[in-house]
């Protein structure tokens, strides 16, 4: 069994027929970019409208990722978010027209200079992510610096909250939605995994209602508000929910997916 390759590699060896890729959507995962709602421009909500316009989503799946990943994107505009469900896909594609447009709305007509950060260990896929939305955003006047954060550094620079647009990923072992805006949107908890910098305290109080609610109607309900305020204010846009792969020879069988996402080895066997 081989874990843990680039998604070119798994889709190559699969190609040749020498192997059989298992993957499975992690459960609670969302890969994203950030903005730091502290740091103009970006507390201006048409300029992270605009920015969301602009991202090369589906060349993201297809170039970075090799299309080993749920893309979260093109939700139809026409319903409501799923109840109950998150992450939920942004309802838009690019559309740089669009993102053109909202960019002059929000008094930035010729754009504006800012960096984009990310995990250098993660390069393998992250790298490419940042490339593609670069030139992306160049096309509407945003100039992006890249800035590669050593993997030994991440945590102490997400800590900080003075990154102004961050690619990064969040996904918990507990696979319930209040548990993911709690670490990654409560504005009282103010985690590390914040890298929007995000603070509502609306969104706050439906937080803590749907940790603590024992009424699942409640719940759905209140986990609604919540995901309609997040994905209206948009300090955070999703990419997609990465897979677990796994490449193995085609004569093991007995796999299962298990949310820590590494094999129980004691179930595989070759038959």
């Amino acid at each position: 069994m081989s874990v843990g390759l680039p998604p070119k590699d798994y889709a190559e060896l699969a190609k040749e027929g020498k192997v059989q890729v298992i993957g499975v959507p992690v459960q609670n995962d969302l890969v994203f970019v950030d903005m730091n709602v502290k740091i103009a421009p970006f507390d201006n909500q048409k300029v992270r409208e605009a920015v969301s316009y602009a991202i090369p989503y589906k060349e993201i799946i297809e170039s970075a990722l090799y299309d080993r990943a749920k893309p979260m994107f093109d939700g139809d505009p026409s319903k409501p978010y799923p109840e109950g469900v998150w992450p939920v896909p942004i309802r838009h594609g690019q559309d740089l027209d669009k993102a053109k447009q909202l960019l002059t709305e929000a008094g930035f007509p010729n754009g504006f200079k800012t960096t984009l950060s990310f995990d250098l260990s993660e390069a393998t896929v992250r790298e490419p992510t940042a490339i593609l939305i670069q030139e992306a955003l160049k096309k509407i006047g945003v100039d992006i610096e890249l800035e590669k954060v050593p993997g030994s550094n991440w945590f102490a620079q997400m800590a900080s909250k003075t990154m102004p647009m961050v690619i990064a990923e969040f996904y918990g072992w507990l696979d319930y939605p209040d548990y993911f805006f709690f670490w990654t949107f409560d504005g009282k908890n103010n985690s590390v995994f914040d890298t929007c910098n995000y603070v509502n305290p609306d969104l706050d109080k439906l937080i803590d209602t749907a940790r603590f609610t024992r009424d699942l109607t409640v719940y759905k309900e209140t986990l609604g508000k919540m995901v309609d305020i997040v994905m209206t204010e948009l300090p955070r846009i999703p990419l997609y929910t990465r897979f677990a792969d796994y490449a193995m020879q085609k004569d093991v069988h007995g796999f299962e997916y298990w949310f820590h996402t590494h094999p129980d080895f004691r179930k595989l066997y070759k038959g």
